[in-house]
């Protein structure tokens, strides 16, 4: 995919906190910023989990809005975004202590309007594979559609720049 192949100026995973507060506090770690994909991991911590241990439905639902955000405002080249709609599906636990992979891939991207699709997966702890591969479990599944067509403002600049930094653009 375009925006896919790396680049010169991207060294590490950028810190969560520069990124997104919100999955910050939970946890999360971006492993991938691109226009063409967003990824991270997230420990299942009793912070994010339901009364039975298990990854709370809408923490699955936060991981994937943000993401195809995250996602729509690098692809609209940092238009500012707004969510519209967002559906998730559960499919499988993921049980307190486990690690899950996020990824969000655009289905749709157009002028105003993006469609992303983001898979959460357990990670297969026997696998040494650093991506999502058939191996892992799927624990959700989500479609987000995403405004994108009015221009960030002047003070949304410093984060623009940041999310450069560390973007494969």
């Amino acid at each position: 995919m375009a925006g896919d192949t790396p680049s010169s100026s991207f060294c590490l995973p950028p810190p969560a906190a520069l990124v997104d507060r919100t999955l910050h506090a939970l946890g999360f770690r971006f492993t991938h910023i691109s226009p063409g994909k967003v990824a991270g991991r997230l420990k299942v911590t009793e912070t994010c989990c339901q009364p039975f241990n298990i990854l709370n439905g809408g923490v699955s639902a936060l991981v994937a809005e943000s993401l195809a955000s995250l996602g729509a405002y690098v692809a609209s080249d940092f238009q500012q975004v707004a969510g519209v709609q967002l559906s998730t599906n559960h499919v499988k636990a993921a049980l307190l202590g486990e690690e899950v992979e996020a990824e969000a891939c655009p289905i749709h991207i157009g002028r105003t309007i993006q469609v992303w699709g983001v898979q959460i997966r357990k990670m297969d702890s026997s696998s040494t594979s650093t991506s999502t591969s058939g191996s892992n479990v799927l624990v959700s599944t989500s479609k987000v559609t995403i405004l994108c067509n009015r221009q960030a403002s002047q003070a949304h600049k410093d984060y623009e720049d940041t999310i450069k930094k560390y973007a494969k653009l």
